[in-house]
C-alpha cells in the first residue's frame, strides 16, 4: 500500500527532480528514514485469540523490528499511545493487579525494542497519576505530551538519522484530564503549533506528530497547524486503509492491539521530505518469537491467552512464573439456533466458530423461526429478535462455562445467550414493509461522506442517532451534532429536493460553521427559524422515534424492510449493498 502526495504543478517531486537531473544537473543522493509505528496496543502481550489471523504479540513485534533494523539503516520506532492495560477498550483486561503486571511487561518489552518516543493517551492514566509518573521515571522511553502541564512528559524530541533531523511531537486528548488526578491539559492545536514553531527554529527537516486525539480531530488539527508532515493516529482508526491524507499531511493509522506493525518510508532530497510510502506488516505465526522478550512473559494471564486457534484452553495460576494453559477433554454441548431463512445478513456461522473455540464439543442444530418447535420456544421465552442461541444445560459441565455464564439467562432446559452478545439481525415484532431501507448515520462519522456517496443511488431514509434527554436531546458529539440534525431536518421540511444534497455536503465538513454554503441559492432564514424553534424540536422528536425503538445509539446501521438490521465496520461497495437489497 503506497502513498505519494507531494506535488509540483501536477508532477510528483520525485519525477520533477529526475527530469532536472537528465537536463544536466548533478544528481543528489536521496536519504531515507524508515518510520515504524504502533498505537492502541493496550498491553497486548500475546497474539489475539482471533479465529482468523490470530496475529500480534510483543515477541513477534520485537523479532520483526530486529529484522527490519538489520537490513535497513535510519530506523525510527514510535507509538501513538494507549499502550497501558486496563479500561473499557482493553478486551484482555483481567483485574487491576494483573493489568498493572501486564503494563509493566509491555513497557519492558517496548524498552527492549528500542522505542524512540511514545505519546501519552488517556489510557495511560488508568492506574492513576503516580503510577504513570513512576513508569516514566523507570523507563528509558521518552513519553511525549506537548499539551500536558506535567513536566514528567516532554513536548517533543529530535532524532537525527543519516544527516536528517526529525522532530517528534506527542499530543494527548483532553479526555485525559478526567483521569489524570489534577494534571491540566492545554488546547491541543495551540500546543502543537508552539512545538512546531520551536522545532522549525531548530531546523528539523520533518515533523512527525504522535497524536492521541482521534482521527477526526487530527484532520482538523492539520488544517489549522501548518508544517506537520506525518501524523501517527491514536485513539481509534476510522477505516481499513493504512493511511489517509489531509491538507498534504499523511495520517498513518496504527493497527488495533498491535496485530500489525506500520512501516513508513520517508524519502528526503537535500534534507527535504519529497515522498512517503507506507504499508502494514502482519505479525503472523510466520514470524518467530523473540527469545529475550518471550523470557519476560508468563505463559498466560487469562483463558484468552490459551488459544490454539481452534479452541481456547484454561489459564492456571495466571501471571505467575508457574502459569500454564490446560486443554481439558471436550464435553458435548448442544446448541439450538433459531433464525430467519429470509434474513440475508443473519451470519450465524461467525458466532458458531467463536463458540466452538470455547466449547470444542459443540453440536449445532438450526431451525427456522416458523418451525413448530421454534415457534413454541419463541412464545414461551418471549423472544423478539433473531438469531437466537440456546445452549443445552450440558454446558454447565464445561470448565469454561463459569466465565461465559454472565452472557446467558437460564430459560427452561436451556441457557439463552443475551442478544447483545449474539447480535441482532431480525426483528420479529416489527411489521414488514417491503422495499423500505433505513440508514442510521452520524454526519460526524469520518466515513459519512463515503457512505452517503455509496448509498446515494439506493435512496435510503436517513436517520441521525440522537437521543431524547429530559426536555431536550443529546448526541455523542454534543450540542453541535444535535444542532446539525435540527438544521438538516428543517432543510428537509423547507426544501425537500435539496435535503440529500445538503446532508452529503455537510458530512464533508460538518464542524464548519458555514452551513449556509451547502444550501447554495436557497434562503437559509426559514431553516434557521425552524431549527431554533418549536418546529425543529418536533421534527427531531419524531425523527428519532425509530432509532429509540431499536435502541440505536450510533451508526452506521441499516434496516431493511423494517425488520432486518445490520451494520458495517467499513465503507461497503455498491455491489455489496446491491446484493443485500436485491440478491444480485
Amino acid at each position: 500500500m503506497v502513498c505519494r502526495f507531494f506535488k509540483i504543478h501536477g508532477l510528483s517531486i520525485a519525477v520533477a527532480l529526475l527530469v532536472a537531473g537528465l537536463a544536466g544537473g548533478t544528481a543528489v543522493r536521496a536519504q531515507e528514514v524508515t518510520l515504524l509505528y504502533s498505537g492502541e496496543t493496550h498491553a497486548m502481550l500475546y497474539p489475539c485469540n482471533c479465529p482468523i489471523e490470530p496475529d500480534g504479540g510483543v515477541s513477534r513485534r520485537a523479532t520483526l523490528i530486529k529484522q527490519i533494523r538489520a537490513g535497513t539503516p535510519n530506523v525510527l520506532l514510535v507509538d501513538s499511545g494507549a499502550f497501558f492495560a486496563g479500561g473499557a477498550m482493553d478486551e484482555y483486561s483481567v483485574n487491576i493487579a494483573l493489568d498493572e503486571q501486564r503494563t509493566a511487561l509491555q513497557l519492558k518489552a517496548m524498552e527492549m525494542m528500542g522505542y524512540d518516543a511514545a505519546a501519552i493517551g488517556d489510557e495511560e492514566f488508568f492506574f492513576g497519576r503516580e503510577k504513570l509518573q513512576q513508569a516514566v521515571a523507570q523507563t528509558r522511553i521518552p513519553f511525549l505530551s506537548c499539551n500536558s502541564q506535567d513536566k514528567s512528559f516532554k513536548p517533543f524530541v529530535i532524532r537525527e538519522l543519516g544527516g536528517v533531523k526529525i522532530g517528534i511531537i506527542g499530543v494527548t486528548t483532553m479526555l485525559a484530564g478526567q483521569r489524570s488526578g489534577g494534571i491540566a491539559f492545554s488546547d491541543p492545536a495551540e500546543s502543537v503549533a508552539a512545538s512546531v514553531k520551536e522545532l522549525k527554529r531548530q531546523n528539523v527537516n520533518a515533523i512527525v506528530l504522535l497524536s492521541h486525539l482521534g482521527e477526526q480531530e487530527d484532520r482538523q488539527l492539520v488544517k489549522k497547524v501548518a508544517g506537520i508532515d506525518v501524523v501517527v493516529v491514536g485513539n481509534g482508526r476510522a477505516g481499513d486503509e493504512a493511511f489517509v491524507t489531509e491538507a498534504e499531511t499523511i495520517l498513518l493509522r496504527a493497527s488495533w492491539e498491535g496485530r500489525k506493525l506500520g512501516v513508513a518510508r520517508l524519502v528526503f532530497k537535500q534534507n527535504k521530505l519529497i515522498e512517503v510510502s507506507t504499508q502494514e506488516k502482519r505479525l503472523s505465526d510466520k514470524i518467530p518469537d523473540d527469545k529475550d522478550v518471550v523470557a519476560l512473559l508468563p505463559a498466560c494471564f487469562s483463558d484468552k491467552n490459551c488459544s490454539t486457534g481452534a479452541r481456547i484452553g484454561i489459564c492456571q495460576e495466571p501471571g505467575s512464573p508457574a502459569a500454564r494453559c490446560l486443554f481439558p477433554e471436550a464435553i458435548k454441548v448442544p446448541l439450538l439456533i433459531i433464525t430467519a431463512q429470509e434474513c440475508r445478513t443473519c451470519d450465524t456461522q461467525r458466532a458458531v466458530d467463536s463458540f466452538k473455540r470455547r466449547f470444542p464439543g459443540l453440536s449445532v442444530t438450526t431451525l427456522n423461526y416458523t418451525d413448530k418447535k421454534a415457534a413454541r420456544l419463541i412464545k414461551d421465552f418471549g423472544i423478539t429478535t433473531l438469531p437466537v442461541y440456546l445452549f443445552g444445560k450440558e454446558v454447565e459441565k464445561d470448565a469454561r462455562f463459569s466465565d461465559f455464564k454472565v452472557r446467558m439467562e437460564a430459560r427452561g432446559d436451556y441457557y439463552l445467550l443475551a442478544p447483545q452478545f449474539g447480535g441482532i439481525g431480525y426483528y420479529l415484532n416489527r411489521q414488514q414493509r417491503p422495499g423500505a431501507f433505513d440508514f442510521f448515520i452520524s454526519l460526524f462519522d469520518p466515513n459519512a461522506p463515503a457512505l452517503l456517496e455509496v448509498l446515494a443511488e439506493f435512496r435510503p431514509e436517513i436517520h441521525f442517532p440522537i437521543q431524547a434527554k429530559d426536555a431536550g436531546f443529546s448526541a455523542k458529539k454534543g450540542p453541535a451534532e444535535v444542532e446539525e440534525a435540527l438544521r438538516s431536518l428543517c432543510v428537509k421540511k423547507q426544501y425537500p429536493a435539496q435535503y440529500l444534497k445538503y446532508v452529503r455536503c455537510r458530512a464533508k465538513n460538518c464542524e464548519s460553521a458555514w452551513w449556509e454554503d451547502c444550501l447554495s441559492d436557497f434562503d437559509p432564514a426559514p431553516v434557521k427559524k425552524c431549527a431554533q424553534g418549536a418546529q425543529g424540536q418536533e421534527l427531531l422528536r419524531e425523527h428519532i422515534r425509530m432509532g429509540t425503538e431499536l435502541g440505536i445509539a450510533d451508526g452506521p446501521a441499516y434496516l431493511l424492510n423494517n425488520q432486518e438490521i445490520f451494520s458495517s465496520a467499513r465503507v461497503p461497495r455498491k455491489e455489496e449493498i446491491r446484493k443485500i437489497l436485491y440478491g444480485k
